[in-house]
Formats: C-alpha cells, sequence, structure tokens
C-alpha cells in the first residue's frame, strides 16, 4: 500500500519462493508492504515492514570523502576535518570511519569510535616523534565506501610559532568627545594566541559603547560616542606558549574644560580697582589651558565687558572701577578644543576695606647694658592687613631726630634688642608698625634710659678660713663670690674682733690693697683669740661679710701632718693604658711637712711628674704602660709626726700574645689549632680570641674565629695541597693584644699511612734459576698513590730475606737463584 492509503493491493498470491519481485511502482512514492504464508488450511498472519520504503535507483556504497586535512597537530595528537562524499550512495551516511598507518608498517587501523557523524576528529595518544598517514571513509546503509586520498606523513610534535602582532595605530590618539574610535590590527601564532585589551592596566570588557572582535588573524577594539572618561593607555596583549606582544596607545579624549573651580576670591578691594583668585577648572579637557577670560559687569547694567583674555594665571586686577558701584566678575577657562562654561562671581562694592595699622602703646626698655638695650611693645590692630614689619628708632633725649635701629624687617618678634649704643648717653625709642597698605603713626616715646651695665653689690665671700698663725699674726683665705653683680671685684675688706670686744677693727683700710683672695693679718698679741670677716667691694660698694667660723687663738702651732685623701687615691685606681695617671691628696700639718712619694718602696719613674704645693701634692704620669701599674706610697713628715698612705694602680691594657701556638691534627681540609694563655691578661680578664688563616700566596688574613673563649679551635674548609699559616691573638675589654703566628705553613693534606699487604702472590712460572711472581694490588693505598712493590726471597730453612728489587707493575721476574 502507498504510505498515505490504507488500502492494502496484492502484488502476488502464487509465490512459493522467500523472494518476490514488486513491479509498476512510482518513483518517489514510498510504500509499506506485507507477506503472509498460505497452506490448505489458510492463509496465517501478515509480517509487515517496519518503515515506509522510497521508491528510487538502486543504492550503493558512498563515494570517498573529500578534502580530508590536518589542522593541529601537537606531540601527542593530530586533528583532522574531511567534507562529506560528492555522492551519498542513494542513502544518507550513517557514519565515517578514521584510519591510521604507522609509516613503515603496512596496515590501516581504525581510529574513530562507533557511529561517528562529526567530519572532525582529534586522536589523541600519540607517541612524540612517531609518523602517520591517515585516510577516512563514509557508510551508509549499504555499507563502507571507498577511503579518501591519504594526508601526506604527519610527524607527531607541537607546532609552535611565537605571536606577531601587527597594528594599525599609532602610539597616540587624540579623538575629539563624542566621536567613535577603533584600534585595529592583525596577528599571528601557533598555537592560536590568546587576545587581551587593557585599559590603564585593568581588562576591558564590552558594553553598550565599546565591541571587542577578534577573528583568527584580526583584533579589533572599538568605542562608539567617545567620553573623557575613555581617556587612558591602551594596551592588546597577544599571548601563547612561546612568548606574548604588546602594543600600546594613549588615547586623549579631548573636550572644552569644565568651569574654573569657585568661588571667585576678592584678595583686594579698593575704590578703583579689585583683585580677585580662583582655582583651575577640575577638568582641562585632556589639554593644556591656554588662557582665562575674564569680564566684569556693573551690577546695576546687563552688559558684561571684558577685562582680559590673555591671562594664565588664576589671578587678576580689575581695573577701571567706579567707587560706591557694586560689581560682578564672569571667568572662562580656554584650551584649543573650546571655551568652558563661566564661573560667576557674588556682587562686590569698589570701596577702600583696609587702613594702615594703628600706634602701639608706649614701649618698654628692659635689660639695658653699656651698649644695647631691648624694646618690647605690643601688637596693634593691623588695619585689615597683616602686619609684615615693625620699624623701631631711637633718639638722644637732648636731640629731636629718630634714627631708625635697623633697616632689616622687623616681624612677628614684638621686641628688639637695639644695638650700638653709646655708654653713657640718655636714649628714649619708639616704634610704628606696616602693613602692605603703609607705616602707621609711631608709639608715644619711651622712658629715657641711660646706656650703661646695671651694677648690683656683691655677694659675701665663700668659706673663708685660718689656714695658719704665728705668735703675732693670722692668715686667711677665702673664695671670691658667687655673684659680682655684674661689676668687677675691686678687692676685699678684711676686719678682726678680739673676743669680748663689740668693736671691728680693719685690717686693711682700702679694698684695692687686698686685690686676692687672701690676707695676713699682723700686729696681733699673743695668747689672744680673735673673730675675722671679710667683705667683698665693687663700684657699687660693700658685700654683705663672711665670717671664719671659729675665733683663733693666737700663737706659734706644731700640728702633725694630715692628710685629706682625694678621690684618686682609693685604694685601687684603675687608669687604661695610654690615659694619664692622677694621684693627689691635701696635706695639712705646721710646719708644712716633707713629702715622699715611692712605688714598691723605690723611687718613683723619671716620668712622673711630681708637684707639691702649701695645701697638698699631685703625682702626674702621662700616656700610662702596663709596668707603670703598682703600689704607691705618699709620705708626709714634720717634727710632728709622719704619715704615710698608699694605693694600688692597675693599668688596664690589651693583653699580651697568646703562647705555645701548637698545629694538629692536619687533613686535607681542616687541622685543630691550640694556644694557651698570654702571661700578661693586660688588668682585665680575656673575652675571647680572634684566629685567623691565610693562604701563603695570598697578602690577606682570613678571620675563621673571632668569639671563641675556649683555647683550641678546629679550622675547616681548607683547601687541599694549599699551603696555610695561622695567628691568634686575645682580645679583653680594652683592645685585642698583638697577634703570634705559625712559624711555618701547614699543608693541608692527609697523614700518609703505609699501603697495605699486596694480595694473591703467586708463580705462573718455574725455572731451574727463576720464578716468575704476579699478584694484585693491596686494598688500601695508605693515603698517597702506591709508587712501586718491593720483591724479596727467602731460601727455604734460612732467617733472613734478601732484597731482589722494587718494580713499578703487578709482576716481576725473580732471576739468579
Amino acid at each position: 500500500r502507498e504510505s498515505d492509503h490504507r488500502a492494502w493491493t496484492p502484488v502476488s498470491c502464487t509465490v512459493t519462493r522467500q523472494n518476490a519481485t514488486v513491479q509498476g511502482l512510482t518513483e518517489g512514492k514510498a510504500y509499506f508492504f506485507r507477506i503472509a504464508a498460505e497452506n490448505i488450511i489458510g492463509m496465517g498472519p501478515f509480517t509487515e515492514t517496519t518503515k515506509e520504503i522510497v521508491i528510487r535507483d538502486p543504492i550503493t556504497v558512498p563515494d570517498r570523502p573529500e578534502d580530508l586535512e590536518v589542522k593541529a597537530v601537537t606531540k601527542n595528537s593530530v586533528t583532522l576535518t574531511w567534507n562529506p562524499p560528492k555522492y551519498n550512495g542513494g542513502s544518507d551516511i550513517t557514519m565515517y570511519v578514521l584510519e591510521s598507518r604507522l609509516i613503515g608498517k603496512e596496515k590501516f587501523h581504525k581510529v574513530t569510535k562507533e557511529k561517528m557523524l562529526d567530519r572532525k576528529f582529534t586522536v589523541e595518544g600519540l607517541k612524540e616523534g612517531d609518523t602517520y598517514e591517515y585516510r577516512v571513509s563514509a557508510c551508509n546503509i549499504v555499507g563502507q565506501g571507498k577511503p579518501s586520498f591519504c594526508t601526506k606523513p604527519i610527524t607527531c610534535k607541537d607546532e609552535i610559532a611565537p605571536p606577531s602582532l601587527d597594528l594599525d595605530f599609532r602610539d597616540k590618539l587624540i579623538v575629539r568627545v563624542g566621536e567613535a574610535f577603533s584600534l585595529t590590527g592583525r596577528y599571528s601564532g601557533k598555537p592560536a594566541p590568546k587576545v587581551t585589551w587593557l585599559k590603564d592596566d585593568i581588562v576591558v570588557k564590552e558594553n553598550d559603547r565599546t565591541k571587542i572582535k577578534t577573528t583568527p588573524t584580526t583584533l579589533c577594539l572599538g568605542i562608539l560616542k567617545s567620553v573623557r572618561e575613555d581617556s587612558g593607555k591602551y594596551c592588546v596583549t597577544v599571548e601563547n606558549s612561546t612568548g606574548s606582544r604588546k602594543g600600546f596607545c594613549q588615547v586623549n579624549v579631548v573636550d572644552r574644560p569644565s568651569p574654573p573651580v569657585g568661588p571667585v576670591i576678592f584678595d583686594e578691594i579698593h575704590k578703583d580697582y579689585m583683585v580677585v583668585s580662583w582655582k583651575p577648572p577640575l577638568d582641562d579637557g585632556g589639554s593644556e589651558i591656554t588662557n582665562y577670560i575674564i569680564e566684569k559687569k556693573d551690577a546695576h547694567r546687563d552688559l558684561w565687558m571684558p577685562v582680559t583674555s590673555a591671562t594664565v594665571k588664576t589671578t587678576c586686577k580689575i581695573p577701571k572701577l567706579l567707587e560706591g558701584r557694586e560689581y560682578q566678575i564672569r571667568i572662562y577657562a580656554e584650551n584649543l578644543y573650546g571655551i568652558s562654561d563661566p564661573l560667576i562671581s557674588d556682587e562686590m562694592k569698589a570701596k577702600d576695606r583696609f587702613r594702615v595699622p594703628d600706634a602701639p602703646e608706649q614701649p618698654i626698655i628692659k635689660d639695658v647694658t653699656k651698649d644695647s638695650a631691648v624694646v618690647v611693645w605690643k601688637k596693634p590692630y593691623d588695619g585689615g592687613k597683616p602686619i609684615t614689619n615693625y620699624i623701631v628708632e631711637k633718639k638722644e633725649t637732648m636731640t629731636t631726630r629718630w634714627v631708625r635701629v635697623t633697616k632689616d624687617p622687623i616681624f612677628p618678634s614684638t621686641q628688639f634688642k637695639v644695638p650700638d649704643l653709646l655708654e653713657g648717653c640718655q636714649y628714649e625709642f619708639r616704634v610704628s608698625a606696616e602693613n602692605e597698605i603703609g607705616v602707621g603713626e609711631p608709639s608715644p616715646p619711651s622712658k629715657p634710659i641711660f646706656a650703661r651695665d646695671p651694677i648690683a653689690k656683691p655677694s659675701p665671700p665663700v668659706n673663708p678660713e685660718a689656714v695658719d698663725k704665728t705668735k703675732n699674726s693670722v692668715d686667711l683665705c677665702w673664695q671670691p663670690p658667687r655673684h659680682d653683680g655684674n661689676g668687677k671685684i675691686i678687692g676685699y675688706l678684711v676686719e678682726y674682733q678680739k673676743v669680748g670686744d663689740e668693736e671691728w677693727k680693719k685690717a686693711n683700710l682700702t679694698a684695692d690693697s687686698c686685690p686676692e683672695t687672701k690676707y695676713k693679718v699682723t700686729g696681733l698679741t699673743e695668747g689672744l683669740t680673735y673673730k675675722f670677716r671679710v667683705k667683698a667691694v665693687n663700684a657699687a660698694g660693700e658685700s654683705e661679710p663672711a665670717y671664719v667660723p671659729d675665733p683663733v687663738e693666737v700663737k706659734d702651732r706644731l700640728e702633725p701632718p694630715e692628710l685629706i685623701l682625694d678621690a684618686n687615691m682609693a685604694r685601687e685606681q684603675h687608669v687604661k693604658a695610654g690615659d694619664t695617671l692622677r694621684l693627689s691628696a691635701v696635706i695639712k700639718g705646721v710646719p708644712f711637712p716633707k713629702v715622699t712619694w715611692k712605688k714598691e718602696d723605690h723611687e718613683v719613674s723619671p716620668k712622673a711628674d711630681i708637684e707639691v704645693t702649701g695645701v697638698g701634692s699631685k703625682l702626674e704620669i702621662r700616656n700610662t704602660v702596663h709596668e707603670d701599674g703598682g703600689i704607691y706610697s705618699l709620705t708626709v713628715e714634720n717634727p710632728a709626726g709622719s704619715k704615710t698612705v698608699s694605693v694600688k694602680v692597675v693599668v688596664l691594657d690589651k693583653p699580651g700574645p697568646p703562647r705555645n701556638l701548637q698545629i694538629s691534627e692536619v687533613r686535607s681540609d681542616s687541622c685543630y689549632i691550640t694556644w694557651m694563655e698570654p702571661e700578661d691578661d693586660g688588668g682585665s680578664v680575656i673575652t675571647n680570641y680572634v684566629v685567623e688563616r691565610k693562604d701563603v700566596a695570598s697578602a690577606q688574613w682570613v678571620a675563621i674565629s673571632s668569639s671563641s673563649k675556649k683555647r683550641s679551635h678546629m679550622a675547616k674548609y681548607l683547601m687541599e695541597g694549599t699551603q696555610y699559616l695561622f695567628r691568634v691573638a686575645a682580645e679583653n675589654q680594652f683592645g685585642r693584644g698583638p697577634y703570634v703566628e705559625t712559624l711555618k705553613p701547614i699543608k693541608a693534606i692527609d697523614p700518609l699511612h703505609p699501603p697495605g699487604p699486596p694480595k694473591n702472590l703467586h708463580h705462573v712460572d718455574v725455572d731451574k734459576t727463576e720464578v716468575s711472581l704476579v699478584w694484585n694490588r693491596p686494598d688500601r693505598d695508605g693515603g698517597a698513590e702506591i709508587t712501586g712493590y718491593l720483591v724479596e726471597y727467602q731460601e727455604d730453612g734460612a732467617d733472613e730475606w734478601t732484597k731482589f728489587q722494587t718494580v713499578p707493575m703487578l709482576d716481576c721476574v725473580v732471576t739468579g737463584l
């Protein structure tokens, strides 16, 4: 039956075979067929074709596929594509079969999976370096057609080519706002490179205005209706596994500037001009501001008048104003691409706003000396403009002429030390303030002052005491007063009073007769007791008196020696070598004792300076050395007795050289160094030792240990065969002592031992007077190359071995037997 009919039409009812030919069918129509078997009992059930059959010419296998091409090759895969056959054999292609053959083999092997209809296939899992050829066949309902022509032999290896980039744009591009622009170019590379666009190091993303188009060979970035924010540095990167290439373009989207930034500031306002300032536009439009256009307008008129269009500064003087009128100012910014919108100021009246400063109050004068005085004043009202300078003037009271004291500006300080006054002259001072408008009125004159140093009475002398006496005199001494009252001390007045009296008598009538800080009071009566006092005198007068603490009985005295030790005479004195040793003591006694210095009961070194004064003694040794240490004694003696004190002096110095430097356990890369501590540690504990080595061929010593507290060190990392010198020095807190050095170089080699015995000695031939021997090398060579073998023989029964000869090889013929 036809597929679009429901009625069945009989074809034959006499067929006894299992096939039949149906004729009279219409080409192109679709039919269903059914068959039933029949015997004498009757007809059985029908079996029907499962799907319609279209009547057309006989079906064959497909033609061979066309255009088999290799699209990509790597070290372990090949990608191929092909086109369908020109004729499919009258039936749809059901699958393709791709086959490969290893060059050198005969058979092709199928590589595609079952039922593959794609015309692209990647053969994977190949071995790098192998060479294959490929062919493909098409299959339809009938079967597999002829294979395509084989590809050329293909060797499995990565196809690589570094990226190349050819750009159609230059380094810089200027675009007007609203216009479109595009950045295009061509590229190549294997494997296919990845293309990335960046703007100011940020990846560019597509949007309504930004379009990116990339083909296998071309690239393009396009921007529609550009705005100022599109300005920036654009970068295109073309990258694959072999490298990358970059292209750059600085795009500047330009426009007219934005308005200047307000508000308009009126820096100065006067009756006939103003000075205004403003800030530059936030956006210059991508092009430098070439100038500003400034206009003015009377607030009661509608006409704007030009002031200037040639200024590039952000300040401008507005001239030719009428006093009392109100004005507005309008400012435009201009660049190469246009003029901005205007910035308009508030209304401002043209009138003088500022004046000169007021006069300061009467200045105060202080710290007057014979040639200078300090003038102090208060800041006056500044007239609306900041004060920039003060003008100080002086005049002598007997004249009328005021003179400036300095041409230099005085600001912001409100005091000034006036120099160059004439001693003894009387002066007045006044001050004026100045701002940019001008100089104000001067202050009232100060009170008159005389140019001279102020003098007060001095303070009393310090620590007066009686230092000696006889049967009719007393020696006094004291120290100068702590304050001289700013006047020179002329001298001292000494007074005495007999105990029990009320009257003080003068020992000297005038101060200048006792200019020094000591005085001998004479004419006293033996056996009486007196009090004493001293006054200091300057041009202003006498000081308060200073009293000798205790009354003094006038008589000859005999006092045993007394030593008052200074701090440097403590029990033990430490001095660093090179410094100066000072030992001193205050000595008392009547008569003054004899002074003797000794060291270890011997005379003191001649380099010592010994000084004896009426009140003490001092021993000084400059540039001390270690030998200057020891026990120093000071002995003082007079008829009333004697006294001795001792002090131990330790001169601290760098230590001496270490002793007994020994090198042992020498190896090819190390050796062991030992030494003993120095005989002299310099008076201080040895903190560490410094060990150094030197290649004999080098001039440079190299430290190998600088902090060792032990008296031994393992020197490592030596170069085998190199000869070395070693040296060691000790350090304490005062420095490093001298080095002690090895006397001869030490060669870094392992110690040699005798080699082991040869092995497997045996004869290989015997004659009546000679024997041929052979043997093997010993297991150990003792650390050096074996130079030969000593052959000896012994007659059987004898005790002595006879030397035959030394041979270099592993065999020997012993003759003369």
